[in-house]
């Protein structure tokens, strides 16, 4: 597909995050041919739980981060033929009949709902089971029934519960628009069945007028009105499409897109994430699906663990200190370095604490052991994933901070047992516009994917240190085990 000036056509992806909006505008190949930038307000957090953000910073920023980044296309923008949101997972706002914030946004950490997650968990145990899903203390179902309790009835006023994504479709379209079931899954809906958990929600005391129609992401919901052409720099008619979660759409970015594949995201936390034919259902809670936008699930699960591990290190040291621990090879010790109190994923304790077997020789024996303990944990995750009943094929995408660590890497490819696929572009804003190109530039996502990732070269792992990092595995699984956290 072209424009009648014969250029390439892009897509632009949104992603609106905690601090700041990014924009990226992707060709059909995955090349980033621009991007803008916007600043949002800090979420103002305080007693009872409270985390908040004024919901109505968050238009001015997306059009501010599209004007950058339009302007800066060879076409101004008129080359961009879609466009979709991809924002945190669990952030909701009310909103009048005009689409204006009546209210701050209730953000995804907030807990003042904490009593209401625990009914909802009651009131719908049975659809929660067969989805495997548990209505966590941050749901944002909860915050939906406190919203119900702190406004009352809509008396004749209409108000309308958004997520992020679908106040910047209204503001894109000028006019409210579906939800896609990626967001709505921690309000309360039910993507197997295709519903809102009716019972659930009148019990919660929710006016089921303030729901928005649900469809799968990548589906195009309307096209850019005039006002919001002439604030964004998109051409009137661009289509909008929905997005997914910030997550979800960081995992479609990396390209595990297909059945069997996984993606491990390695940050401030570990997320493993995949894609399955069949729903998984984890008894324990762990592991949880989202819906895929061609129908397969995605399953995943996020741990305590993660790059925090090194949190206590400057960046600047980090170079050397890998460099001490690789030459000095396998840690002579054994750690599990949760910096938190509890974990949650590849199993559930609260009473968990990390633990460090035996004394290191220095601080690159240590370093290396806090490197192996995050890749045990990985590697726990697989074999969880495994116990369920899911085959994960070929080697494990990986993306993250914590994949630009060489050593880490390798390490990380020795204890699974399989190679690491490096991916270029895992950010959250190159995933939506692999979602806009969906059903524009490419038939559907598998297709974006296939045509638009590109990934660095697979990390083999060291054979010759494999027979050492599985002992020490077993020893760390077993500790596990001891302490009753592992079952």
């Amino acid at each position: 597909m072209r424009v009648a000036t014969g250029q390439s056509e892009v897509v632009a992806g949104i992603d609106v995050a905690t601090a700041a909006v990014r924009v990226m505008c992707v060709d059909a190949h995955g090349r980033m041919r621009s991007e803008g930038r916007a600043p949002l307000p800090a979420p103002v957090r305080g007693a009872g739980g409270r985390s908040e953000q004024d919901a109505r910073a968050w238009w001015p920023a997306v059009a501010a981060a599209l004007r950058r980044a339009t302007a800066a296309l060879p076409l101004g923008g008129r080359e961009v033929v879609a466009v979709a949101t991809s924002a945190t997972s669990g952030t909701v706002v009310l909103a009048d009949d005009a689409g204006e914030p009546v209210g701050p946004a209730l953000m995804y950490d907030d807990r003042r709902a904490t009593e209401l997650n625990a009914r909802a968990q009651e009131l719908g145990a049975a659809r929660w089971r067969d989805l495997g899903l548990t209505v966590g203390p941050t749901a944002a179902l909860g915050r939906i029934a406190w919203l119900a309790g702190a406004y009352g009835p809509d008396d004749g006023r209409g108000r309308h519960l958004l997520h992020t994504p679908d106040l910047i479709g209204w503001r894109l379209t000028g006019g409210p628009v579906a939800t896609d079931w990626s967001h709505a899954l921690k309000s309360g809906y039910d993507p197997r069945v295709g519903e809102w958990p009716g019972e659930v929600l009148a019990a919660l005391g929710v006016p089921p007028g303030w729901l928005p129609p649900v469809q799968a992401p990548a589906t195009g919901v309307g096209t850019v009105c005039a006002v919001a052409a002439s604030e964004t720099g998109l051409p009137v008619g661009c289509s909008v499409r929905l997005g997914m979660t910030d997550g979800c759409a960081g995992q479609i970015a990396t390209g595990a897109v297909r059945p069997g594949q996984f993606v491990g995201v390695l940050g401030t936390t570990y997320v493993l994430k995949g894609v399955t034919r069949e729903l998984t259902a984890d008894p324990s809670g762990a592991l949880y699906s989202h819906r895929h936008p061609d129908g397969w699930w995605l399953p995943g699960g996020a741990s305590n663990t993660g790059g925090e591990a090194l949190a206590h290190l400057l960046a600047d040291r980090l170079p050397a200190l890998d460099a001490a621990a690789e030459a000095r090879g396998p840690a002579s010790v054994v750690a599990y370095p949760l910096r938190r109190e509890g974990e949650r994923f590849p199993f559930v304790s609260g009473a968990a604490r990390g633990f460090l077997l035996g004394t290191p020789a220095d601080e690159a024996d240590r370093h290396r052991a806090d490197l192996e303990g995050v890749a045990f944990l990985e590697r726990l995750a697989l074999d969880r994933v495994g116990e369920l009943g899911v085959t994960v094929e070929g080697p494990l995408w990986a993306a993250g901070g914590g994949s630009r660590s060489p050593l880490w890497n390798r390490v990380r490819a020795t204890v699974l047992g399989r190679p690491l696929r490096i991916a270029d572009h895992a950010e959250t804003a190159f995933g939506a516009a692999l979602l806009a190109a969906s059903g524009t530039l490419h038939p559907d996502v598998a297709t974006s994917a296939t045509a638009m990732v590109r990934t660095g070269r697979d990390i083999e792992p060291d054979e010759a240190e494999r027979a050492a990092l599985d002992e020490s595995y077993a020893t760390f699984t077993a500790a596990l085990r001891e302490r009753g956290w592992l079952r």
